[in-house]
């Protein structure tokens, strides 16, 4: 079956690439004041996008096996796919003329990246031809599931153990916002999570969080540490000097309650930064 296929590829690019150099010829002859050789034209024409339309649209299903994003997945492992591979095993299915492969870059090159596209509104996400709401619940359930596990992974141990899984799940939670959220990780004694909060919402640029409200959110879950976050929808993720001088003020206040400030994390893009790492705490 392969080599079939194979074989009508080439052979209707070769057609293709036959009546393209006709037809050239028979422009270079100014053909204009002969009907026949017009009439000819529109035929060659017609048949070259027709022809081109047919090869460029083949279906997932007739591609080799091990370049199919699925069964590449099955053998390499999902870390081999790009992005729109593993978007289109997501989708599943195409629309007519494109394939999900090729929808699934249709969506990436209009959203730029998976972030921006994970955080785009019903409407945005939807106004991709082939696309509709269905396609928006399944994928916003995938990013809760994801949200949901990596909570679990960080409630299960000592969150210092796993920054990782600290920092995913601040990116997963964080990025893509259009507008800045601070929130806290509470943590007890063992460093295990009490809970994870978005605490204070704001604009495009900033954010008033209040550190009497972070005092009493921590006496009330009895935490012990916590690592704060907060994103810039910017992009840029360098902390500002409002940014020391908030994480510096939450110290001194929470100190005064004998919880201790383990980082702060600043999300922004695909990056994110940490303040103990930086050595700003």
């Amino acid at each position: 079956m392969r080599r079939c296929f194979r074989h009508r590829h080439l052979h209707g690019k070769a057609l293709l690439y036959q009546q393209t150099r006709q037809l050239r010829r028979l422009i270079s002859r100014d053909a204009a004041g002969d009907a026949e050789n017009n009439v000819f034209c529109v035929g060659l024409i017609h048949n070259a996008a027709h022809l081109n339309k047919k090869v460029d649209a083949m279906a997932i299903t007739d591609w080799p096996a091990g370049e199919r994003p699925r069964e590449k997945l099955l053998q390499r492992g999902a870390s081999s796919l790009s992005d729109a591979e593993l978007l289109a095993i997501f989708l599943r299915t195409g629309v007519v003329g494109k394939s999900a492969v090729d929808l699934a870059r249709e969506l990436l090159t209009r959203f730029g990246n998976l972030t921006q596209m994970f955080a785009a509104s019903e409407k945005l996400f939807c106004e991709t031809h082939g696309i509709g709401q269905a396609t928006f619940v399944q994928l916003q359930a995938v990013l809760e599931m994801s949200r949901r596990a990596l909570q679990e992974e960080m409630r299960s141990g000592d969150a210092l153990n796993s920054p990782a899984a600290v920092r995913d799940y601040l990116q997963l939670l964080l990025r893509g916002r259009e507008q800045e959220v601070f929130m806290g990780v509470f943590l007890d004694a063992q460093h295990r999570v009490i809970a994870a909060e978005e605490m204070f919402h704001g604009t495009l640029t900033q954010t008033s969080v209040y550190p009497r409200e972070v005092v009493k959110r921590s006496l009330a879950l009895n935490a012990a540490a916590v690592i704060f976050a907060h994103n810039h929808p910017s992009g840029v993720a360098e902390p500002s000097q409002s940014d020391q001088m908030l994480t510096d003020a939450l110290k001194q206040a929470l100190a005064l309650v004998d919880v201790r400030v383990l980082d702060h994390f600043i999300v922004a893009g695909t990056g994110c930064l940490s303040f103990a790492e930086k050595g700003m705490l």
